[in-house]
């Protein structure tokens, strides 16, 4: 016998035929006289049903969940029909039935789901530790089906636009960007290592000086940071790159490679184009770089209404931005909302309650000498609670678009449907006052944008880069910029960046080089794709779209990585023999 159908795809108008099945037993009933088996496979579950003449009988009689059997029969319309379950309308009448492999009783249940029943999660570390048998869940298989539709919305969409698939080495050079590498000992010479990428970066820009004008890869990468919900120490990124292109060029191709993925694997249209916030507008409005703009609650700058006010907190700050929220906060609430605004560096926040005639409670009383103006900045409504953060405008606007997005859950406020939007003209550099010198704020091979080079040198805070964000309901799914092909201009980043010609021949020379042999204008961007995955599945995890991912601690409970290896191997590649305890 061989399978002639899946289980799950067996509908009303295969009545009649004669059918062969495979899968596992997704549940079994005795009703006293009748067998009836759920028959399970990737495409769903359908109902076997066992007579006692029938010569299946007796083997539907032992058969247990997650047993793996082979199924012959006849399609049956049901009497009742089970509008839960897409195969709800038919049943299989047996005929014969082998067990093709038994099984123990799963440490958790992997069945409700593939009844149309809501399924019991069992705790993280333990699905992760039975990963097998936690992707049998309906849920789990729905998500890397899903994975698969994306990647191949992708792989289709970007065929048709010209772009070529191209895999670059894991076993590669270490360079500086951003996270701690993996690294890899070489055997042959100890003491040397190679790295594993953190991503595709210096590979794809050489394939645009090489000629091939448009590169597309799904890329692993590997990046040893600090975990949590959205990062792995492996993870996937959509990575593309173009040649001959600016801004406005791969921000288009984007929106539309983003429209007919979602459109593909979804089937959900979405609104084209997307809408563009500058990051100077973003922090000023919403307090972040990546934000939700599914909801108002819209932050306000009020620092100039209290250049004259006798309240030195808010006079002598550097900015005061404030926050109306459509609701009288508990004492309660406030106290929860500023421990979120004291962990973004806060020292504090500040309030005041909205009442008829005057403000109450809080910094209330400091605040009447600039009512008016200050209820007309805010739209402020009797009723109201108004909060306060003041100081610096980076860590004032944080620390409120953190408290912002705190208050989203706390009003219980809707945030349905997909809301993307890019976040462009980026800083080139960002001060970093522990080095005492400029950083990156992408990576070291973004191109400055060209109205602002006169400022490299003599204002590097003002420069702007031509850089942008992929937001997608509060989480940065994409980023990327056009990078510098001009290696004259490359030397003046480095230079501002503290990067001596010694370090950048070590680090980068091989791609430095390259850039002398004429490269192109060119630039593209990187879609986190595990993150973007899980957003489209409603997820609260990215490891619930990865199918063999890292727990929280960047380890493997189902096979034990990273795990300890023997010292005669690590002699063989030079390293020192570290005994622990």
């Amino acid at each position: 016998m061989r399978r002639t159908h899946y289980a799950g795809s067996l509908r009303a108008e295969h009545a009649g035929e004669e059918v062969v099945l495979e899968g596992w037993v997704n549940r079994r009933r005795d009703l006293g006289g009748l067998i009836f088996i759920d028959l399970r496979d990737r495409e769903g579950v359908v109902q076997l049903v066992a007579h006692p003449q029938s010569p299946a009988y007796e083997v539907a009689e032992r058969v247990r969940s997650e047993w793996v059997v082979r199924a012959q029969g006849v399609v049956r319309l049901r009497p009742e029909p089970n509008p839960r379950l897409a195969t709800g309308a038919v049943e299989v009448e047996l005929r014969a039935l082998e067990v093709l492999a038994e099984a123990k009783t799963p440490p958790f249940p992997v069945d409700a789901g593939w009844r149309g029943e809501e399924e019991k999660e069992a705790g993280e570390e333990l699905r992760l530790k039975y990963r097998y048998l936690d992707l049998r869940r309906k849920k789990m298989q729905e998500n890397l089906r899903l994975r698969h539709r994306v990647i191949k919305a992708i792989w289709d969409y970007l065929d048709r636009e010209g772009f070529i698939q191209v895999e670059t080495p894991f076993l590669t050079k270490s360079t500086p960007e951003g996270a701690r590498d993996f690294l890899v000992p070489y055997r042959q010479e100890p003491g040397l290592f190679y790295a594993l990428p953190q991503s595709p970066q210096l590979f794809k820009q050489m394939l645009m000086v090489a000629g091939f004008d448009r590169y597309f890869q799904i890329a692993r990468c590997f990046r040893d940071e600090d975990l949590r919900a959205d990062r792995q120490p492996d993870f996937t990124q959509m990575d593309l790159e173009m040649s001959f292109v600016e801004v406005e060029d791969i921000l288009t191709l984007n929106e539309g490679l983003m429209a007919h993925v979602f459109r593909e694997a979804l089937g959900v249209e979405l609104s084209l184009p997307f809408p563009r916030l500058p990051y100077q507008e973003a922090l000023e409005r919403f307090g972040s770089d990546k934000p939700d703009l599914r909801f108002g609650l819209e932050l306000k700058e009020v620092g100039p209404l209290f250049r004259e006010s006798p309240f030195d907190l808010f006079r002598q700050a550097e900015r005061v931005k404030a926050l109306r929220v459509p609701k009288a906060l508990s004492r309660k609430e406030i106290a929860f909302l500023e421990e979120e605004a004291k962990r973004r560096g806060a020292g504090g926040l500040a309030w005041a309650r909205v009442e008829e005639g005057g403000f109450a409670g809080g910094v209330g009383r400091h605040l009447e000498p600039v009512r008016e103006a200050l209820l007309q900045a805010t739209e402020a409504q009797p009723g109201d609670t108004l909060l306060f953060a003041a100081g610096p405008f980076k860590v004032a606007a944080e620390a409120l678009g953190a408290v912002r997005l705190l208050l989203a859950d706390l009003l219980e406020l809707k945030r349905e449907g997909f809301r993307f939007l890019w976040v462009v003209d980026f800083p080139l550099l960002e001060w970093d006052g522990e080095r005492g010198g400029w950083t990156y704020m992408h990576h070291p091979f973004t191109s400055p944008h060209p109205e602002d080079l006169p400022l490299l040198e003599e204002d590097p805070g003002r420069v702007r880069a031509l850089a942008y964000d992929l937001v997608l309901n509060g989480v940065e799914v994409g980023g990327g910029s056009i990078r510098i092909h001009d290696p004259k201009l490359q030397a003046r980043v480095f230079a501002l960046l503290g990067i001596g010609e010694e370090e950048q021949k070590e680090k980068f020379g091989f791609f430095l080089e390259a850039l002398t042999y004429g490269a192109p204008p060119h630039g593209g961007i990187a879609w986190g794709l595990d993150r973007l995955l899980a957003l489209m599945t409603n997820s609260p995890s990215i490891r619930e779209v990865i199918a063999f991912p890292k727990n929280k601690e960047g380890k493997d409970p189902l096979t034990g990585a990273p795990s300890p290896v023997s010292e005669e191997q690590l002699r063989e590649l030079g390293l020192m023999v570290i005994r622990h305890g």
